[in-house]
Parts: C-alpha cells; structure tokens; sequence
C-alpha cells in the first residue's frame, strides 16, 4: 500500500465529510465518504489479491491490515486466533457493540485468469506445490472491511455504540492439525472480551450480478463436515493383478456408490443435501497396483438427523464396499473441521433489509434458495443475532449460471462489487446502531 496515497485519501474523505456535513444525513455522508475511498479499496483490493495466503499463513495480509487500522487511530489487536486482527471503533455516544468481520484466506488453487495483478504465488499443500489465489474473494472482502473503517472513523462521535472489525483468518479450514477461524477466534473468549450483541458479514458470489444483494432469513448456507477414506489392498504388479487386491477398483466403485446416498436415501423435498468426493490419490507409477488409496470429500447437510443419517450411510458404503473388494477401508470425520448451518436470525434479517435496498435499490435486493456452500460464520452466528448475505461479483453482461463460480482457477470479481459491498456493510451497522439509538 502506498501510505502518502492513503493518508491522501483519507484527507480527501475527511475534507468531503465536513463540506457537507450540514446538508446530507449520516448516511448520505458515508455513502459520500465510501466512493471518495473507492480507488483505495480497489488498489488495496489488487494488493492482496496478487499476494494471497492460506489458512492459518496470512501474516503479510494481517500486517497491512493492522497498520491500516492504527494509521487510523484504531487499537488493533493481532495474533487472534494466530494471524487474525481486531479493533474497536468506539462511538461517541453509549450504545450496544456489534460485529463486522471479513474472512482473509486463500485457496490451493492455481489462477488461470489473465490480468496484471494475477497470483504467481506459489506453496506447498499436503505435501505437493499448488498455486495460491483469492479464488472465493475473500481478498475483496478484507478490502471492503477497511474501507468501512476509514470511512466510519471521521464519523465516530455520531455513532451511539461500538463496532468491532474483526479479519478473521482460516475461514476455508486450518491446516491439519491446526485449530482456526471463527471457532478459535470464540475459544480464546473474543466475545467475551467484547460482548457484541449483533453481528454482520457478506461474501461477494458469483450466483449474482453486480449491483445485486442476497440474502435468507433463517438457515442459510449448508453445515459442512470433512472426512478421509483409506481404501487398503494388498500391492502387486499391474500385469498379475490376481496376485494382489487392487484398492484402485474398490475405490472406484465407492465413489459411485457414493452417488446413491443423495439420489435414493434423502428426502430431497425436505432439505438439500451434497456428498462430494474432491480428492483421490493413490500409486505412483502406471504398472504397480498399490497398497492403498486416500480419497478426501465432504458432506453438506441442512438438517442434524439428517447429517447423522448422511454419515452412517457413507460409512456403510465405504466399509461393505471396500469389503465386496476383499479390501479394507477405514471412514474418519473429522470432528473439528466442520462448519454448523449458517442461519440468519429471522428479525435481525427483517430489521435490516431495508439499509440493503436502500443502498442497492430494492430491486437488486433478492431473497435467495438454500446455498450449499458453508462458512464458519456460522460459529458467530450461533452465539447472537446475525445476518450474512451476498453481494453479487459476476459482470453485468454476463449470466451467472455460466460464469466461473467461487473456489474456480477463473472466479473474476466485478470491482464494482465492492463499493457496494462496502456501502451495504457500512449501511447496516450505522442503521443497526443508530435505531437502537431512537428506540424508547
């Protein structure tokens, strides 16, 4: 970040806000204030983008957004939940505290898209070397985050209660063997230490077009969960496979028969569900059938019964599978690696849609289907009223049902997204604060 533009900008913002001060409400003067700060979101945007960091790792992003949030006068606190970074933002009038979090991590993905500040970073993952790329737009959303704050500062002293930012680190997962995200940030008692009592995020998505909100009162995103399958053989050569039992073919036939626990053993008109297989690895070379093959997946659920159910039918599958095979196979959850659903709590949602329409026009602001992705948002939103939604990142002129969807090598964010991102975010904890403010 080049820090004269900044402090430059924030001159700007500042100098903008006072200049009308007397003729435009609060929020006129931070919608204001945001598109003054537009050309810094994007650059600090780019920024990030071309030097992402993985789960766990994202020590350069917590490091320019502390410095960030101090050049602003904010205490920023670091290492939470080891590269996460906090700051309270305390209001000039007394007031509730609330929550704004945006998510920091980047993915084992090698970008394919072609633009000057594409990622050619590069690292080792479970053992092999992968690209790293901001393929789900978390690097938009740390952007959006300071933006927020740099605009919300000048503004403090109108502000009746406290915001906490908060840039969470592992949204995607911690590495094994490794704690993170939203669950750690709680463990180490972060609402404790600041007792919220709302809290608000969003994700920029591909399912939308830019300049478009949405949002769903109730269950939202999917819970998820991971497991590991180990399917084990007995190796031999590829030429006599008589001599062995081949854990190539009994994998095989469990990722088929996989298939079935969604399409003929859940209820599909009740909840959605997903089993998904994303990663087989086994033998090294063409003519040895080897001892044993790892296969990785994950579960997506709405429901809890309906997860046990899930996961007993996978086990099933797995083990009588592999033994049909006269193989062996082991299934392993695990139990800390999941995401609970992440539901928006009904009248914080209905409190706030109408900031969301009035930023985006409430013709953009749409109610959206059950989405079968997952966030560790959900921890948050388990412990108070909360409200995640998404802003639309696909172009305008194009479709989101073909374009490249998040967690793609060719996921492109619409840039346009995040000052509506920012305007929404901004929208929604001044109107959240400032109507508990006028409340009797």
């Amino acid at each position: 970040m080049n820090s004269s533009f900044a402090i430059s900008m924030f001159a700007v913002v500042g100098a903008c806000a006072a200049s009308i001060a007397a003729s435009q409400s609060l929020p006129q003067r931070l919608d204001v204030a945001l598109q003054a700060l537009e050309p810094q979101l994007i650059a600090w945007r780019r920024d990030i983008h071309q030097n992402p960091e993985l789960s766990n790792r994202e020590f350069r992003t917590s490091k320019l957004v502390a410095q960030h949030l101090r050049s602003l006068g904010l205490p920023a606190e670091t290492g939470v939940a080891r590269t996460g970074v906090v700051a309270l933002l305390k209001g000039g009038a007394p007031g509730p505290t609330i929550v704004l979090r945006a998510d920091m991590d980047a993915l084992p993905v090698t970008e394919q898209l072609d633009l000057p500040f594409r990622s050619r970073v590069t690292t080792t993952y479970r053992g092999d070397t992968v690209g790293v790329m901001h393929a789900c737009g978390h690097d938009a959303h740390v952007a959006i985050l300071m933006g927020v704050a740099a605009a919300l500062v000048p503004m403090r002293a109108e502000l009746p209660g406290n915001i906490l930012f908060v840039f969470q680190p592992a949204e995607e997962g911690a590495p094994e063997g490794e704690e993170g995200g939203a669950a750690l940030m709680l463990k180490e008692g972060l609402f404790e230490r600041y007792r919220p009592e709302a809290a608000f995020a969003l994700h920029v998505h591909s399912s939308l077009r830019a300049g478009q909100i949405g949002y769903r009162s109730g269950s939202f995103l999917a819970a998820s969960d991971f497991f590991r399958v180990v399917v084990t053989g007995r190796q031999s050569h590829g030429a006599r496979p008589w001599l062995g039992i081949d854990p190539v073919v009994a994998a095989a036939q469990i990722v088929t028969g996989l298939q079935t626990v969604v399409s003929r053993e859940v209820n599909i008109t009740e909840n959605p569900a997903v089993v998904t297989i994303g990663q087989i690895r086994g033998g090294v070379r063409y003519n040895i059938i080897p001892d044993s093959v790892e296969m990785l997946g994950t579960i997506r659920t709405f429901d809890p019964s309906q997860r046990e159910a899930v996961m007993t039918s996978v086990r099933r599958i797995v083990e009588h599978t592999a033994t049909a095979h006269g193989a062996k196979a082991s299934f392993e959850l695990d139990a800390e690696g999941g995401n609970p659903v992440t539901a928006n709590n009904p009248a914080l949602t209905a409190r706030m849609v109408p900031s969301l329409q009035r930023v985006a026009g409430a013709e953009n602001v749409k109610a959206a289907p059950l989405q079968t992705g997952a966030e560790d948002f959900a921890f948050f939103a388990q412990r108070i009223p909360s409200l995640y939604f998404y802003v639309g990142s696909t172009p305008r002129d194009q479709s989101p049902l073909t374009a490249p969807s998040n967690h793609s090598s060719l996921y492109f964010v619409d840039e346009s997204a995040i000052l509506l991102g920012a305007r929404a975010l901004a929208a929604v904890a001044v109107d959240y604060l400032r109507a508990g403010a006028a409340a009797p």
